[in-house]
């Protein structure tokens, strides 16, 4: 009985939303209820893909299994950081299915992908190598091999891609049939050789299979994906290849059907579910195919998605033009170039060969500042002086700001009015910070040429706009951690642990060192906190080094350290303003905190008919204040209460509760 070989390849892959600064994913509105899209992405697919329910006759869970354990795939370096601190149990399942394929095929389903999505394709040949070596050093960190396959980000490929994954030891790569003049026979790997004279196996997958997959019905029904896939002659291979979304983010309780059809397919002898490398190994290729290049599998014009109005967009009943897409890739390319002129300049002063230490940074980043430290010591020319070592990694760092600048999100979708964009024009603003002295006139020139990218909503303007007004911080982003920081130890000391994101900070109240992490750089803060009315307060932070004063508010502070704040003034205020019985209330489950609050404001304004004294005033304003801090608004009870105490009182009363009218939105007394 022939048996045939079945491979499915799923590619993982978000965009990055880090502040480039903190390396903290904040808050996006948009992927509500969840924190950030990271977030509801993990939990719709990621989690689900690896340990995906499959439900008995009556829809009880019979069995939870791992779905990555049958099926080829990657995940993108800049992902894996992210899930790696926020979802170290699906992390964990993630390196636990390579190990288990492992054990069972000789060969792991794991793949590599160059560092940052990027569209090789239009890479210059030196970002190319450094990419494709940064992915090999994190793909051999978290799995603890050496790669046999890359992902290419969205397929795109040239013949100068292949011979750098060939040079570095990538035995395979997977393409769509479009890709290649004619696909080898039985749906086997063909070989492919470069005009540098390397070889590498291009693997072809099924193009109508992995539609169906990603945009079709096919995981409405389980035994029909499976007949599918076994239907048609004496085909060796079937293979097919989509993002791993579709499972579950895509199409809901798509991973419960990939889980049946793993199960189905296992129960069949004709059936061998097997990996890409495991395939390479049993059939080394043996028929040559020639190239279509540059092109990929999301857009039909090759690789003008990622530079030009080429058509390709995600809502075309928008009527929305991409003319946007040239300027920021001219934009993009001049300041790549130019920050690349400071690197050399600067880094040649000091390391042997500054492009070496680049291609060796991705690793030693990854592990840490003192690998970081050790990596400069031993590129460096000579011994260098502490400032200087921190210099070189401040250098080595702007150099991986220029790379993620050419991530492809930035133009895949239809304004530059987008999150992708945005978050681009974040690592250009980084870039332009970390380039030192050169920086002033490198982000002037940037951001002229992104004047000509106009976007499709006038509201939005163009991207010079766009950098100016919501990439540039608005505040150094050291002072910001440091102003932070100081609150953090004015309201809520025991959060105070002496790490801040991507920072380490030290002192007291008074003053206080912020060291980044990434770099070294090390700066002194003079820091206080200056209560105002209610909960408000001015948390400053000062240097004289560079001179810089930043003045935070809490809506200002950093994230996290505004939520700690938050609860810190809020637990003050309700402690001062609530009576006992509302606490035994709250302990007793019999309401919330925005019903106790709201029925002790009812409670305290209809008082105020009698007692207007400022111990009442005060409380009145504490629950107004707890109330807001919650953003819960003001009650209406609460309002048509002093609207009656109002009408009733002189008005040199009414002017003793001025203040309490204009929190509760009323007209200043007359």
């Amino acid at each position: 009985m022939a048996v045939r070989s079945l491979v499915l390849h799923g590619h993982f892959y978000q965009p990055p939303r880090e502040n480039p600064w903190l390396g903290y994913v904040e808050a996006e509105a948009g992927a509500a209820p969840h924190h950030d899209w990271n977030r509801r992405v993990e939990q719709e697919c990621y989690r689900a893909v690896a340990a995906a329910r499959i439900p008995d006759a009556a829809g009880r869970i019979a069995r939870i299994v791992n779905t990555l354990e049958g099926i080829s795939f990657d995940f993108g370096a800049t992902l894996l950081e992210w899930m790696e601190d926020e979802a170290p149990a699906t992390y964990r399942a993630v390196l636990d299915a390579d190990r288990v394929s492992r054990e069972r095929l000789g060969h792991g389903n794991a793949i590599a992908a160059p560092y940052h999505h990027v569209i090789l394709p239009l890479s210059t040949r030196r970002d190319k190598i450094t990419e494709v070596r940064w992915g090999i050093a994190d793909f051999r960190r978290r799995f603890g091999r050496e790669p046999e396959g890359m992902w290419l980000p969205e397929t795109a490929v040239d013949d100068e891609s292949l011979d750098v994954l060939a040079a570095a030891g990538i035995r395979f790569t997977i393409l769509a049939p479009h890709q290649v003049k004619r696909a080898p026979a039985g749906g086997l790997p063909g070989r492919y050789r470069t005009r540098g004279g390397r070889e590498i196996a291009l693997c072809i997958y099924d193009g109508p299979l992995s539609h169906d997959l990603a945009f079709g019905h096919l995981l409405d029904d389980a035994f029909g994906w499976a007949n599918r896939l076994m239907e048609g002659g004496a085909t060796a291979l079937v293979s097919m290849a989509t993002d791993g979304e579709t499972f579950g983010h895509h199409h809901r309780f798509g991973e419960m059907a990939l889980a049946r059809l793993q199960e189905i397919l296992a129960a069949r002898p004709d059936a061998a579910v097997t990996n890409y490398a495991a395939v390479l190994a049993a059939h080394p290729p043996v028929e040559t195919v020639e190239l279509v290049a540059p092109t990929s599998w999301s857009c039909a014009h090759g690789v003008e998605r990622w530079r030009s109005d080429c058509g390709c967009r995600v809502a075309p009943e928008k009527g929305w033009n991409q003319r946007w897409r040239a300027p920021l890739r001219a934009a993009v390319d001049w300041l790549a170039e130019e920050v690349h002129r400071v690197f050399e300049r600067e880094a040649g002063a000091s390391l042997r060969d500054p492009w070496a230490a680049r291609d060796a940074y991705g690793e030693a980043r990854a592990v840490g500042g003192e690998a970081v430290t050790a990596l400069v010591a031993a590129q460096a020319k000579r011994a260098l002086a502490p400032d200087e070592t921190v210099r070189a990694r401040e250098l080595l760092e702007m150099e991986r700001a220029a790379l993620a600048l050419y991530t492809s999100c930035a133009w895949f979708f239809d304004d530059i009015g987008g999150l992708e964009p945005l978050q681009l024009m974040r690592y250009a603003a980084q870039a332009v910070e970390l380039a030192g002295p050169a920086g002033t006139t490198l982000e002037a020139g940037f951001a002229e040429r992104l004047a000509a990218a106009v976007s499709n909503d006038p509201a939005v303007g163009d991207g010079k706009r766009v950098y100016l007004g919501l990439a540039r911080p608005k505040v150094a982003p050291a002072a910001r951690v440091a102003a932070s920081y100081a609150a953090l130890l004015h309201f809520a000391p025991a959060s105070a642990r002496g790490r801040l994101y991507d920072y380490d900070v030290s002192g007291d109240h008074r003053r206080l060192r912020v060291v980044q992490r990434r770099t070294g750089r090390g700066l002194e803060f003079d820091v206080s906190v200056v209560p105002q009315d209610g909960w408000r307060f001015t948390a400053t932070a000062a240097s004289k080094a560079p001179p810089t004063v930043a003045r935070l508010a809490l809506a200002d502070l950093t994230e996290l350290e505004r939520e700690a704040v938050t609860k810190a003034l809020v637990a003050s205020l309700a402690r001062r303003a609530l009576e006992p019985e509302d606490d035994a209330a709250l302990c007793e489950g019999q309401a919330t905190l925005n019903e106790v609050a709201a029925r002790s404001l009812l409670a305290r304004v209809e008082a105020l008919a009698a007692d207007r004294s400022p111990a009442a005033v005060a409380t009145t304003l504490d629950l107004l204040d707890l109330l807001q801090l919650e953003v819960w608004g003001v009650p209406f009870e609460a309002q048509s209460a002093f609207a009656r105490v109002r009408a009733g009182l002189s008005a040199a009363d009414r002017r003793a509760l001025a203040t309490v009218g204009e929190r509760l939105g009323f007209a200043a007394a007359g």
